[in-house]
Formats: structure tokens, sequence, C-alpha cells
């Protein structure tokens, strides 16, 4: 049990040690990675609104960018309920996962930690629905791990 412990903090950055970034390892490239992300995305039914492939932006303008995407998805019912609490929480959504490969040439997806965001923005008064994206976030980044 405490080696399944110690493995779960390996693979999940927790949000308060990074500034509200929840870094999760992917077991697949990058591109699978999205593929993933956006299938499951698909699949529960949350609206997808796209992917930016920042390494291919970064090479068009003439930088070496490692493999980095931002996947960008939601359910606007659930997301803009946090706009109606404080519209500055419109920075936050839709939610984005940083799909990208570190130098060691491992890949990670990245997202922004709901309780974080909550705390961000002073919204106190949506705690089931950050309860809600928190689940569905952990859910769509599970499916990035062979388990």
């Amino acid at each position: 049990m405490i080696a399944g412990v110690a493995m779960l903090m390996a693979i999940v950055v927790p949000a308060a040690a990074s500034d509200g970034v929840v870094t999760v390892k992917s077991d697949y490239s990058v591109a699978e990675t999205v593929a993933r992300i956006k299938k499951d995305v698909r699949k529960k039914g949350i609206m997808f609104f796209g992917v930016i492939d920042q390494a291919r932006l970064g090479k068009n303008a003439g930088n070496d960018v490692m493999p980095s995407s931002l996947v960008m998805f939601g359910n606007p019912a659930l997301g803009t309920t946090f706009i109606t609490s404080n519209p500055e929480a419109g920075l936050d959504w839709p939610v984005r996962v940083l799909v990208y490969q570190a130098t060691d040439g491992s890949v990670y997806a990245a997202y922004s930690d709901f309780d974080w965001i909550a705390k961000r923005h002073g919204i106190t008064d949506r705690a089931a629905q950050f309860k809600m994206a928190t689940e569905v976030i952990q859910s769509v980044t599970s499916t990035i791990r062979k388990n």
C-alpha cells in the first residue's frame, strides 16, 4: 500500500506545491495523449473547443519548441456557473489541459486545480460545481495512464 501511495505521488504533482497546477504523467506520446483526452471528452458529451499545437506555432515562428499542445474543452452549464459567481473566472474557462514533452522525453498533462481556481477568484458559493469539475478532469486525465 505504501508503494502504491508513493507511485501515485510520483504520477500527480499536487497543486499546492506548484501554484495551482496539477501535473499528470502520461504513458503515451504527446499526440496519443491528446487523442485520448479528446476521445474521452467527446465520449462524456463535453464540448470540445480545439487543440493548439504550440510546437508547430513555435517552429513557424523560428523557435524550437518541444512537442506541446493545449487542449480546450468544457461543459457550458457547469463552467459558466463559475463566471456567474465572478466574471474573472472566465480566465480559467473553458478547461485547458497542456500536454507537453519534457526534455527527458517524458510526457505530461497539466491543468489548473479547481480548488485553486475557486480561491484565485474568491468563489465560495460553488463548492459542488468545483467538486464535479475536479472529478471530471481527474477522470479525463486517468485515460492517459496504463493501469
